[in-house]
């Protein structure tokens, strides 16, 4: 944040909080009250969490008077549309019960996992399970024209023994003959269709005996060279494999529940 915090920055979404007021209000140390109603340190922290950049950095005292006199704000503007009858528009309703039940299910889910806790020996193997689905890596070039009588030609001063780089500076339409259609290393999945089932045909070396058409025109492509892809070492990616495994865990938690729910969609 710069040296001001804004001024309603997340209003709507925490007055949807604090219209859900019929509530007992929170047990805990104060920071402000607003007509005979706390606001909790515990309340101030949770918001003053929202302005931080990063986890640890503290705001300045002059933006933690700015936060509370926001809080302070919609603590007033909540109670005056309660009084207004706002929360009972079956509009503003839907919109708190969906507040209140995000809430509810993020804190529910933390607590599962608390008490499921995902174990150092599940993650190694997920992790093995990852590297084994990783692509295959590709290296090709190619070149690019717009007809096959074109590509045709080309193919055959290739089996002529022309240089497939220096043909692809003078005849490919493609960006990519600047640097003699060399396309670097890719996956299949980033390339049409067309041209990857081509490329996966090919051995190293090899060039394709038959223009490859699609969207883009016909291509001659020659494959390089292809290579198992270098996966990062365990321990670098140690924590996103947690919470691949958590996420899998409430996943099945939450198919769990459904099993045992009597459900009837009418959409």
């Amino acid at each position: 944040m710069k040296n001001r915090v804004s001024a309603f920055a997340l209003f709507v979404p925490m007055l949807l909080l604090a219209a859900c007021g019929k509530a007992a209000a929170p047990v805990g140390e104060s920071v402000a009250t607003v007509n005979g109603k706390p606001i909790t340190k515990s309340q101030f922290d949770l918001y003053v969490a929202k302005f931080q950049r990063q986890p640890g950095q503290e705001l300045t005292e002059e933006q933690k008077s700015q936060v509370l006199d926001q809080l302070i704000s919609m603590q007033l503007a909540a109670e005056a549309a309660e009084k207004a009858g706002v929360a009972k528009d079956p509009a503003v309703a839907d919109k708190l019960a969906l507040a209140r039940m995000d809430v509810v299910v993020d804190a529910g889910l933390k607590k599962y996992l608390e008490e499921h806790p995902v174990t150092d020996a599940e993650l190694k193997p997920e992790y093995d399970a990852q590297v084994a689905a990783m692509p295959r890596e590709y290296h090709a070039r190619h070149i690019l024209v717009d007809d096959k009588a074109a590509a045709d030609a080309i193919i055959v001063q290739l089996n002529g023994g022309a240089d497939f780089a220096k043909l692809a500076k003078e005849k490919s339409k493609d960006s990519s003959k600047e640097g003699g259609g060399d396309l670097g290393w890719f996956t299949l999945d980033t390339m049409v269709k067309p041209f990857a089932d081509a490329v996966v045909s090919l051995q190293p070396g090899q060039t394709t005996a038959a223009p490859v058409q699609s969207q883009f025109g016909w291509h001659v492509i020659r494959l390089e060279e292809s290579r198992a892809p270098a996966p990062p070492a365990f321990e670098e990616v140690k924590d996103r494999v947690k919470t691949l495994v958590e996420r899998k865990r409430l996943q099945t938690y939450l198919e769990e529940l459904k099993k045992t729910a009597k459900i009837e969609k009418k959409i």
